[in-house]
């Protein structure tokens, strides 16, 4: 197996609007799915002016760009090797804007028969390197990458997430060349999971709506419509299929049955909308619920209903495949220096811990820059996998003392995160930064310190768990 197998990488997505969630924030987040033993890197890209015009060469496929003279810094979370793709996934820069890259999804035989795909077009390696740098808002995020898709082409179908303070928008790219994207409505949400999600477009709604420019005459040239009175995405460019209702629309099912528990919705549905409105204002712990979920308090857990016949009928959103998850927070009334936070979470995310970075963090922590495909323990990706492995072991004994360390560590973050917040705003914009980086670097070492604590705890408990145990009468 190939790392080119990337193209098929199964995530899911959240999007909030800032009027839906509790203390204004936006928010987007994803699981990125993938490879098991494949480790991410956490980075900070710094700020750079070159004096020529750079030139970005993809190690995939050979996309090849020229890139603007200014490049903004950005954080980003790339794959341990460059190899087959960078990958940098997500991040947010210097200008408050953040970006996640991407959800792979697939679009029908009809549409790219018309509209091939490109094979050295653009993909999800390149999108946050050449997208992220350069765009001041989530509006002009998606107008940069749609202008690219547009000029050289897309090598893949894939949505891509973008938010700013004010806004959040959903961008789907079907074929070689056309695309569209959806502003989230302020009070909304949406979970999306590997099928093209868009519904219905609006041409005349500039504010909330933005497409490749002749996608309607495209659609209506090669009679691609399946409706003579709408234009529904989904159903003209999306799949359709069984496979997509166990794989696909039982994760979306299941993020609304959390978020909105008031809906009674078929898990296999097709009709699942995409802009869905919660029963409560939302936080980020909601998110980290759901990225984290397999079906909790339903038959189709496979975890709590191991010997039930329903509990692998369909793909849970949480993974063993999962390689990082990250949930990025542009929070309002706060300066740009404070406002953006990149939480991160590497490895599986049921089993792992949401970690605040500060977007203006200058450096990571060491262990979140190092790993590579075989175990390491100088790599924070190996740490938190290595703990969940031993928790997978003997999940019934030891589930319930990872859980209470989610629970502590996600209280004690939320609480430095307050603090941190409080004493940055007193600094100046250079002590500001400095305090912000070394406060990030705390975090992510008190996360470190935790896990390491509990997988010494695992391992020695696990050292009378061998089958070769045997039980003899105490008085022989």
């Amino acid at each position: 197996m190939t790392f080119k197998q990337k193209k098929l990488s199964a995530c899911t997505s959240i999007l909030v609007g800032k009027k839906a969630t509790a203390d204004g924030s936006t928010l987007i987040a994803r699981n990125e799915d993938f490879n098991a033993t494949c480790p991410k890197h956490f980075i900070v890209h710094p700020h750079k002016e070159f004096e020529q015009q750079q030139t970005f060469v993809s190690p995939d496929n050979g996309f090849t760009i020229g890139l603007p003279k200014t490049r903004g810094k950005y954080t980003a979370t790339p794959e341990w090797t460059p190899k087959f793709g960078i990958f940098e996934e997500d991040g947010i820069n210097e200008y408050g804007v953040a970006m996640s890259a991407t959800e792979s999804a697939y679009a029908n035989e009809r549409v790219l028969g018309a509209d091939p795909l490109v094979e050295n077009g653009i993909g999800e390696e390149a999108m946050v390197t050449v997208t992220l740098p350069y765009i001041h808002s989530a509006r002009e995020g998606v107008a940069r990458l749609g202008a690219i898709v547009e000029k050289y082409g897309a090598s893949e179908t894939n949505g891509i997430l973008f938010s700013d303070k004010d806004d959040v928008w959903y961008m789907e790219i079907a074929t070689g060349h056309h695309w569209v994207a959806q502003r989230i409505p302020e009070d909304a949400y949406a979970v999306v999971a590997n099928q093209l999600a868009i519904q219905n477009i609006d041409f005349d709604d500039s504010k909330n709506f933005m497409y490749a420019p002749r996608i309607a005459t495209f659609v209506q040239e090669n009679k691609l419509n399946v409706s003579r009175t709408e234009f529904n995405f989904r159903k003209i460019f999306g799949t359709q299929e069984l496979s997509d209702e166990i794989y696909s629309t039982p994760r979306v099912w299941y993020g609304q049955k959390y978020l909105t528990p008031s809906l009674k919705q078929d898990p296999m549905s097709e009709e699942l909308p995409f802009i869905q409105r919660a029963d409560r204002l939302l936080h980020n712990d909601d998110l980290e619920y759901i990225l984290g979920s397999h079906f909790q308090g339903t038959a189709y857990d496979p975890l709590g209903n191991a010997d039930s016949s329903t509990s692998k009928k369909f793909r849970p959103i949480s993974l063993a495949k999962t390689q990082e998850s990250h949930i990025l927070q542009i929070r309002p009334d706060l300066p740009l220096e404070i406002s953006g936070l990149h939480w991160l979470a590497l490895g599986v995310t049921a089993q792992s811990v949401f970690i605040p970075f500060y977007a203006s963090i200058t450096d990571t922590h060491p262990a979140y820059q190092k790993g590579n495909g075989t175990y390491s323990f100088d790599s924070a990706y190996w740490r938190y996998k290595l703990l969940g492995i031993l928790v997978d072991a003997h999940y019934k004994k030891f589930g319930e003392k990872l859980h209470s360390l989610q629970k502590e560590l996600r209280a004690h973050l939320k609480t430095r995160v307050h603090q941190t917040d409080n004493k940055a705003q007193k600094l100046t914009h250079q002590k500001q930064i400095t305090f912000l980086t070394e406060a990030s670097y705390a975090n992510a070492q008190l996360g470190l310190d935790k896990i390491d604590k509990l997988t010494a705890q695992l391992i020695t408990e696990s050292a009378d768990l061998s089958p070769l145990n045997f039980q003899i009468d105490e008085n022989l």
